[in-house]
């Protein structure tokens, strides 16, 4: 195999022909599962809001899945779900098409007949029902960030391990070749030693100044029909009233206009910091060599002479969120030798001989289906994806700990190995939060 190859298909640098642990990560290929008849896996789709309609594009092309049941809190989603996967089916010349749908994900996951799940759910519901998917035998395609809080990400890769599964994070850039050959570049040396790096996450009206997320200031509204609103908010408290821009009403005539809003909200997301940061820390952390790591200390904004936010890492780099392009979310790396910046259909270099071209396109990001098959891949040859469970938490604890530190303002030290805040209570509190009753074992492993 190529080294470029390697890089492109495992991003811890194991090979995915071998079964061997990766050294330190404690990481094996999980015992094979016979999954369906002539090897076609068979999906069910847990949150079927916009995202998931992108996604379920993607793997509803491929032959050797079949798409068969889905699952939400609101009943017009679970309808569209239906019309779009018999409409695909249909389309190719089937007779009956047969897709069931449910309001809870306990009854999805209880189905034998189901080898895989796509959760697709805001983030304060992403470690609850991965961890239940695990337990139930589902291999998983989680939607980034992984979890909403650092504790619940040491959770998830530890039912990954223990119950053998395969999971996939939704971190698509690591399959788009703009990010393959950045990361290439710096971790094959060709821009000498790494000294710093500029992340930017994007700024928004909600909180115009950095990516944290804000306050909840949302006004209670009715909660429309057909929405089960208990069920939307699993462990998050009772004290958090339904408003639409939480879960955007749609009609049969219309879909999602925005994006659900819970992300940019400290109670039931991370604001930018975990919803582009899950990205752009995530192609940082890989170009640095520190998956399943990462850095020392965070210091935020505004503290001491340090303008951004600030990590450090243990080889001496400097990675900054800031704005290095105009307001386009992206990674700069500045090495010895000279410097790279890379961001969605973007690549530019300060050397010709770095130079790519990168594909034009018209298909939206989220449909290309390159990184929906490396899950696939997975599930079939029961080998670790190119972003396996231990990579999809630690890139969002990087973005966690900024969000930490930003709401203590004052620096946080971690230590990557442990995965702990050093002799800090304040900062360790916020690692995790309360869950409400009747959730509060939904952690346990």
């Amino acid at each position: 195999m190529q080294r470029r190859d390697f890089l492109r298909y495992s991003a811890l640098g194991a090979a995915a022909a071998t079964l061997a642990p990766v050294s330190g990560m404690g990481m094996t290929a999980a015992p094979k599962k016979n999954v369906s008849k002539n090897d076609q896996v068979r999906m069910g789709f847990i949150g079927l809001g916009q995202q998931a309609m992108y996604l379920l594009s993607g793997f509803m092309s491929m032959d050797d899945v079949r798409v068969v049941a889905g699952c939400d809190v609101y009943d017009i989603k679970r309808d569209r779900f239906v019309r779009r996967v018999k409409d695909y089916y249909t389309g190719k010349g089937e007779k009956k098409v047969k897709v069931d749908v449910y309001e809870d994900y306990h009854d999805l996951l209880a189905r034998p007949d189901i080898d895989a799940v796509v959760i697709a759910t805001p983030d304060h519901q992403h470690a609850v029902i991965a961890i239940a998917a695990c337990k139930a035998g589902k291999d998983v395609y989680l939607e980034k960030p992984a979890t909403l809080t650092i504790y619940e990400g040491q959770q998830l890769v530890k039912a990954v391990r223990k119950y053998n599964r395969i999971l996939q994070m939704g971190s698509q850039q690591r399959s788009s070749e703009e990010f393959i050959h950045a990361a290439n570049l710096a971790r094959e040396g060709e821009l000498g030693k790494i000294l710093k790096m500029k992340v930017f996450v994007g700024r928004n009206n909600v909180n115009p100044v950095t990516g944290a997320p804000a306050p909840c200031n949302l006004p209670r509204m009715a909660v429309p029909a057909g929405l089960n609103w208990d069920k939307w908010l699993g462990p998050l408290p009772e004290t958090v009233y339904y408003h639409s821009d939480f879960d955007p009403v749609i009609t049969p005539e219309h879909d999602e206009q925005l994006w659900g809003a819970w992300r940019w909200y400290k109670v039931s997301g991370g604001g930018l910091m975990t919803d582009w940061g899950a990205h752009m820390f995530d192609i940082a952390q890989w170009a640095l060599g520190k998956d399943g790591s990462g850095p020392v200390e965070i210091i935020p904004p505004g503290y001491s002479y340090y303008e951004h936010l600030t990590y450090k890492y243990d080889n001496g780099v400097i990675v900054s969120e800031e704005p290095f392009d105009g307001t386009t979310p992206g990674v700069q790396i500045y090495g010895e030798d000279g410097w790279i910046k890379v961001s969605r259909g973007s690549f530019a270099a300060s050397k010709p001989a770095w130079e790519m071209k990168v594909e034009d396109t018209d298909v939206p990001y989220e449909t290309k289906v390159g990184h929906h098959r490396a899950f696939i891949e997975a599930v079939l040859s029961r080998n670790d994806p190119n972003v396996p469970v231990e990579v999809g938490h630690t890139s969002c604890t990087v973005c966690n700990l900024g969000n930490i530190a930003m709401e203590l303002g004052r620096p946080v030290v971690w230590n990557p190995i442990v995965q702990k805040c050093m002799h800090d209570p304040e900062a360790t509190k916020l690692l995790h939060y309360p869950y409400r009753a009747g959730y509060e074992h939904a952690l346990d492993v």
